[in-house]
């Protein structure tokens, strides 16, 4: 566990930041004042009421109309908000529920991990900050495991259909109301595709806009918010938005040798989230302000550090790169770069100048200021992907143990549940009572290609009931945050 940064003096800060993100309102508003009056001291009030009257009928409209017609202008063509209704998190039935010692008993009995491959794993397993409660579908747990299409299919319709039954009784939304529906899973593209099986059992409008995401990683969920944004801006105005993020673990399951593609069987486990959108702020909770991706595809490098191949036997899975970790360290920073100007306060933004500045012309070394993401956003929904990857995105960042503590308990609790996890995430900090009306919620999301994405909310809405329908840590909240022990 990275520790927490060390805070500057908590007072000087505080001043700092108030002077230059209230400059405007404390300092520049008063001064033009100030130059006003005494310009209008200097000319009286004789020469004032003379320039007025030679002032032309003309300019007086000018100077009324075009900012009238600016400000019509900006609200009729700026694109509509798009507002989260509500989400739900699958959790799935107990007989899914697998153990570290049930998975290591499993392990121990299954033909193709012998010897190395199997201390291998069990070590990794010790490494990965995975609980005892996570989910794998029924087929993973037989020896060997029972991988097929129809097993396959049946994980997905067991969580999706959960989590949107959830999503439609917490809503009370209807399945005609749903103009758009977007889908993404990675490894699972079945035939009629996934965003068809949801119209095909919830009988949806024959006009749904369909569309489904595959191949893109756990990133997906943000790609797929930013279609749906998208698509939310040429329908009917409230029209609502169905997004549906999951990944199939029974699909991606490796029984071959190499010890890179292994590693996703200690860390990916079952899971899926619906997620409600619509362009109505009536009964939303949070607005989305901002999305950002970043892909790195160019670069071999950062190509190939999740790629799905086979084996030298033949045997398909998907194989993580030693360079997982500093590629997405860097892909990460170029995200910051460009989520940074449109987030930070202008008291960051000119810490960060001057550091670049100061690096430049100083013949010294200075090492750039790293902005203060606390200063913009209230809480972080980091992608569990791993321990090392929270780790990484926690130093990189700056993050305190409470900041990151979302992301590592989702991790313990339910494991890597690839696209869906950031809503799990956002579920324990609801389940915690952290959100308040006006605080920011930031969404990272890494995945293959490489990519590194990112999503805002603004809370304008804090959850009101406590109901335990699409809510997956009501069963658990109270264990939570556990002690996660470290590891050399």
């Amino acid at each position: 566990m990275v520790s927490s940064p060390p805070r500057p003096n908590k007072h000087l800060k505080t001043l700092y930041e108030l002077v230059v993100n209230n400059f405007l309102a404390a300092v520049a508003v008063p001064a033009t004042a100030i130059v006003i009056l005494r310009k209008a001291a200097q000319l009286g009030p004789d020469e004032l009421l003379t320039r007025l009257h030679g002032l032309q009928q003309v300019h007086l409209f000018l100077a009324f109309f075009l900012p009238l017609a600016t400000v019509t202008l900006y609200v009729v063509r700026r694109p509509r908000s798009v507002y989260l209704v509500d989400y739900a998190c699958c959790r799935p039935k107990p007989n899914c529920r697998v153990s570290m010692g049930s998975f290591t008993e499993n392990a121990r009995l299954m033909p193709y991990l012998e010897g190395g491959n199997f201390r291998f794993l069990t070590r990794m397993l010790q490494r990965s900050g995975l609980g005892d409660q996570t989910y794998l579908h029924p087929s993973l747990h037989h020896i060997p495991p029972r991988c097929s299409l129809s097993e396959s299919r049946d994980e997905a319709e067991q969580v999706i259909f959960a989590a949107v039954d959830d999503l439609f009784a917490k809503t009370c939304v209807s399945a005609g109301t749903i103009y758009i529906l977007v889908t993404n899973c990675s490894a699972f593209n079945p035939t009629p595709s996934m965003a068809d099986i949801i119209v095909n059992r919830y009988k949806l409008r024959d006009d749904v806009r369909s569309v489904h995401i595959s191949g893109m990683g756990c990133s997906a969920g943000v790609i797929s918010v930013e279609v749906a944004r998208n698509l939310l801006q040429a329908a009917p105005r409230g029209a609502n938005a169905l997004v549906v993020s999951t990944e199939t673990t029974s699909l991606i399951n490796y029984t071959g040798k190499n010890r890179a593609m292994l590693l996703p069987a200690v860390l990916f486990r079952m899971g899926a989230a619906a997620v409600l959108l619509s362009t109505s702020r009536a009964k939303s909770r949070f607005r989305l302000t901002h999305v950002v991706r970043t892909l790195t595809a160019a670069e071999d490098r950062a190509y190939r550090c999740a790629f799905q191949e086979e084996d030298e036997d033949g045997q398909t899975g998907v194989n993580l790169s030693k360079d997982l970790v500093a590629v997405a360290g860097e892909t990460l920073k170029a995200n910051i770069v460009e989520i940074g100007s449109l987030v930070l306060p202008p008291s960051e933004k000119l810490l960060f100048a001057l550091s670049m500045i100061a690096r430049k012309v100083l013949t010294r070394k200075i090492k750039l200021y790293v902005p203060d993401f606390r200063t913009a956003c209230q809480h972080f929904c980091v992608h569990a992907g791993g321990r090392a990857v929270i780790d990484a995105v926690q130093s990189s960042l700056r993050l305190s143990d409470e900041n990151v503590e979302p992301s590592r308990m989702t991790l313990h609790r339910f494991g890597n549940t690839s696209s869906s996890s950031l809503w799990y995430e956002l579920a324990y900090i609801e389940a915690k009572k952290r959100t308040r009306k006006g605080d920011r919620v930031w969404m990272v999301g890494f995945g293959s290609g490489f990519k590194c994405n990112s999503a805002v909310w603004e809370c304008i809405r804090s959850a009101g009931n406590n109901t335990t329908i699409g809510a997956p840590w009501a069963d658990s909240i109270h264990q939570y945050p556990v002690n996660i022990p470290a590891v050399s």
